[in-house]
């Protein structure tokens, strides 16, 4: 671990150690316990891994402050892109950085960039295919899988007592899911999530954004606007706005989708 530099990110709020692994053998990466470490110590939801790629400008790798992986991170890979940037990794075109995630490859557009350590960060995600209807709510996977309940008003909501039954429950099993809780409100939606790995609530997850959005569709609730087809969403984490934006094709498929929102590089 010591021939890593450690930076700390922030997407809208979901914090990582982010390192830059290009040019270390991949033996010299933390393993679990270096991982569960770091994430301890910098006190981060997760950690991250840029590399080399042969298929794209470069390769992320993520990780749970539990060590586990295999997984996307929807704010991590805003802050990945970026890191990219802040490294002067060469992108595909200016300001557009195509990369190999666990879950496949993503495009991401920098819309903005305060010349400092701020950005704001467009970011493609998996198609879905398939929703399903179960247990007072609707499961789906976006890159990573999550669980979405509709409620009255998320700010009342015990997210531990009642998060943890479904995250752990016989229908998600072995891999359990990821908890989210939604609320309309005149603003927009407004989302707080458990994440299975963090085993708590964080206080953002755009993967977890990004499901709520399309299983608020699915609910029949309006979009922010419809235009050629294609739907938003303004959806608030905790602390921060993000935005979702796709294309439903009939009532299970849902193609072309993006996430949008910010990406601060903290030190």
């Amino acid at each position: 671990m010591q021939a890593f530099e450690y930076h700390k990110f922030s997407g809208a709020g979901n914090t990582f150690v982010v390192i830059d692994g290009r040019g270390v053998p991949h033996h010299e990466y933390p393993g679990i316990d270096g991982i569960v470490a770091l994430c301890r110590e910098y006190g981060t939801d997760g950690l991250m891994i840029l590399d080399n790629s042969e298929e794209a400008d470069f390769d992320m790798a993520f990780f749970n402050p539990d060590g586990s992986g295999g997984m996307m991170c929807g704010n991590g890979g805003r802050c990945i892109v970026a890191f990219a940037e802040w490294l002067r990794v060469k992108p595909s075109a200016p300001g557009h950085y195509v990369f190999k995630a666990p879950d496949g490859i993503h495009e991401a557009d920098i819309l903005s960039h305060d010349g400092f350590d701020r950005w704001t960060v467009r970011l493609s995600m998996r198609d879905v295919h398939g929703v399903e209807d179960v247990l007072r709510g609707r499961f789906l996977d976006t890159g990573t899988r999550h669980f979405v309940r509709f409620v009255g008003d998320v700010e009342t909501v015990d997210i531990e007592r009642e998060a943890l039954p479904i995250r752990h429950h016989e229908h998600f099993a072995p891999q359990g899911t990821n908890v989210n809780f939604v609320s309309e409100a005149a603003d927009g939606l407004h989302v707080r999530t458990f994440e299975k790995g963090v085993e708590g609530e964080t206080l953002a997850c755009g993967t977890g954004i990004t499901a709520s959005a399309i299983a608020a569709w699915k609910a029949g609730i309006q979009p922010d606007s419809f235009v050629d087809g294609r739907a938003r969403y303004h959806l608030k984490a905790r602390t921060s706005w993000l935005i979702v934006d796709f294309i439903p094709e009939g009532d299970q498929a849902f193609r072309d989708i993006h996430l949008t929102g910010p990406a601060e590089m903290l030190f």
